[in-house]
């Protein structure tokens, strides 16, 4: 689960990370009232996804009237799809030296990796590629506690003063305190700034969440935003289905997620393209079958379907089920193309066989005749 910036900075400040004045307001007007009390404000597009200084969606304010001017022109921007709808105005602290401070959940490592740069700003994911010895990087490993002396060693390799490296790691062990306690996946400042009197400053903040997670945070999970889920994906959730939108044309409906991602690499390999993730679970629930059609078939790029299932709790059968219950319920305009395998698939298979469909064994088969049935060529 992704937030907004205002809403990280709200965090940043109830776990002690100082950051610069900011205040959330909804229209241009309000946006000239938050600026009285600054010299120069920064107008900020709250959307959740990058990109936003690029895109037109931040932009420097020397007074309250070109607050409001600025406001106007960024609010209703279209910024990758997402229409700005909210603004933050935020005093515009002087910048001496920007630094980017990150914490990541590292599965390779099985613990947290620190990401460190003294090259922090809007251009970060491209030094990760042109120079990706610049970000230093530190894993903290849950039973392996590491010393004040070491993170202090590892700090230095970016921020060389004493007093800016003290206020560095004190802010590092409240983001660290953040990430565990909240179930995180991604929390990071950029810019981590240095400003000219010497204090380190977030400046701008983004924070992701584990959504398995948020049964244990209420207070988290009600930052959620509507925007950042389609409405089919809602509706999925609701119904018990772990589904996620993509661009292309072919629907997939599988049982198990590591199936799921597996399918869909197959299909890239052969040249397709999946136009969602869906993972029906492991229930023997003919319902959801037909759930998973109806919000698939919603899609009108969707030209044609793959169901791999690959039975064990998920039992064949009740798939054949959930399809033709789906076909009494749901006009299903597009090819599908089955494969059973694993629990009661003959009994499945026999029941497709009646209602007029075939279900194969092979995985790479399915696979390639789906994309023909798109119209593509495997």
């Amino acid at each position: 689960m992704k937030i907004h910036e205002y809403q990280a900075r709200d965090l940043f400040r109830e776990y002690g990370i100082p950051v610069n004045d900011y205040k959330l307001v909804a229209n241009a007007k309000e946006a000239a009232e938050a600026a009285k009390n600054w010299k120069q404000t920064v107008v900020k597009a709250q959307v959740l996804v990058g990109g936003r200084g690029k895109a037109g969606g931040v932009k420097l304010a020397d007074s309250a009237a070109e607050t409001e001017e600025k406001a106007a022109k960024i609010l209703g921007l279209n910024i990758k799809g997402c229409k700005v709808e909210k603004l933050l105005v935020c005093d515009a602290a002087p910048i001496a030296r920007e630094h980017y401070l990150g914490l990541v959940l590292d599965r390779a490592r099985q613990g947290v990796t620190i990401m460190l740069t003294n090259q922090g700003g809007v251009d970060i994911e491209e030094l990760a590629v042109s120079n990706p010895d610049a970000i230093h990087k530190l894993t903290l490993l849950p039973d392996e506690p590491v010393s004040d002396e070491a993170l202090n060693a590892f700090m230095a390799q970016a921020i060389e003063a004493e007093a800016q490296r003290k206020q560095a790691l004190a802010a590092l062990k409240a983001l660290y305190k953040l990430f565990l306690e909240k179930d995180a996946s991604l929390a990071e400042i950029n810019p981590y700034a240095m400003t000219p009197d010497g204090n380190m400053l977030a400046l701008d903040g983004k924070i992701n969440f584990d959504d398995n997670a948020l049964f244990r945070h209420p207070e988290i999970a009600a930052l959620r935003n509507p925007e950042e889920d389609s409405p089919d994906e809602v509706e999925a959730r609701e119904k018990n289905l772990s589904f996620v939108s993509m661009d292309g044309d072919i629907g997939c409906i599988v049982n198990g997620a590591g199936l799921a991602m597996a399918t869909m690499d197959l299909i890239q390999h052969y040249g397709g393209k999946p136009a969602n993730f869906l993972d029906v679970g492991g229930s023997s629930n003919p319902q959801k079958v037909a759930d998973a059609l109806s919000i698939i078939l919603r899609n009108r790029r969707v030209r044609a379907i793959l169901i791999n299932i690959f039975g064990g709790i998920t039992r064949c059968d009740d798939i054949a089920n959930g399809l033709l219950m789906a076909r009494k319920q749901i006009d299903i305009r597009v090819p599908l193309v089955i494969r059973l395998v694993g629990t009661n698939q003959e009994e499945g298979k026999a029941i497709l066989k009646e209602a007029g469909y075939s279900a194969g064994n092979d995985l790479d088969e399915a696979v390639k005749d789906v994309i023909t049935a798109a119209g593509g060529a495997a």
